[in-house]
């Protein structure tokens, strides 16, 4: 379960009474208590800060954590960005506006950053007479830092994205090149001008001034190809569906 395998300098008859144990343990659902009041956070380089409402509509009290990493999601790397509060209690049905600001830094001018939000909520320990085990689930979400110096905005420049239908060991594979100062999350995209359209699943979102690559089983190259999309605009909800050319590669 949840991949986990015995040490291997430890008995596996050990190992398997210990995970008998932790099982028989109650605890709840595994499923966050908390929400938030945004699924993405954009900050502008020229505003000092923004917020974010962490609410409570439990019936239980939880302590809460909040900080700002980057994707690599460790606690070595320094990011400049200050989060107040860090460390506060959330009574049930309460609300918490917590505010990040940004530091002086030497990110680029030219291009959003991608960071992420993050808060962990802990339960309060628990009286009861028995062993009760807690988990602290955490919520992660995108934070972009948009420099004053980017014109325009992501949706409008959605036509800029150039699209090809390239072949790897037989597979096919659509390329996406984002030449725009933006990063794009899609949260639909089929190929179009094969027959049935075809969906592609598990979306990786493109950088800046960089390129993607999505598996497209069952593809087949053919003049008139089109690619139909959405992307995650700042307000968390999808974009307007657009439609662009898929070049074949020569």
């Amino acid at each position: 379960m949840f991949g986990t395998r015995p040490p291997a300098n430890q008995p596996r008859a050990l190992f398997r009474h210990g995970l008998a144990l932790l099982l028989a343990l109650p605890f709840t659902a595994s499923h966050a208590a908390l929400t938030l009041s945004s699924t993405r956070i954009i900050l502008d380089s020229d505003k000092t800060s923004t917020s974010i409402i962490i609410r409570n509509p439990s019936q239980q009290p939880y302590a809460v954590q909040a900080w700002v990493n980057t994707a690599d999601d460790t606690a070595t790397v320094a990011v400049p960005f200050l989060v107040i509060p860090q460390l506060f209690r959330l009574s049930p049905g309460k609300e918490q506006q917590v505010q990040i600001n940004h530091l002086p830094n030497a990110l680029p001018n030219d291009r959003e950053s991608l960071f992420f939000f993050n808060a962990q909520e802990v339960p309060q320990a628990s009286h009861e007479a028995g062993n009760v085990l807690n988990i602290a689930l955490r919520t992660r979400i995108k934070l972009f830092y948009r420099p004053q110096s980017i014109t325009g905005t992501p949706s409008a420049q959605l036509k800029q994205l150039e699209f090809s239908l390239q072949g790897n060991d037989g597979q096919a594979q659509l390329h996406v090149h984002n030449p725009t100062p933006y990063y794009f999350t899609f949260s639909r995209m089929e190929v179009t001008g094969t027959g049935q359209p075809v969906a592609l699943k598990a979306l990786e979102m493109v950088a800046p001034f960089a390129r993607q690559v999505y598996p497209a089983p069952g593809i087949k190259p053919a003049a008139g190809m089109q690619v139909r999309f959405s992307i995650i605009n700042d307000f968390g909800g999808s974009s307007e569906p657009l439609t662009l050319p898929v070049s074949l590669a020569r």
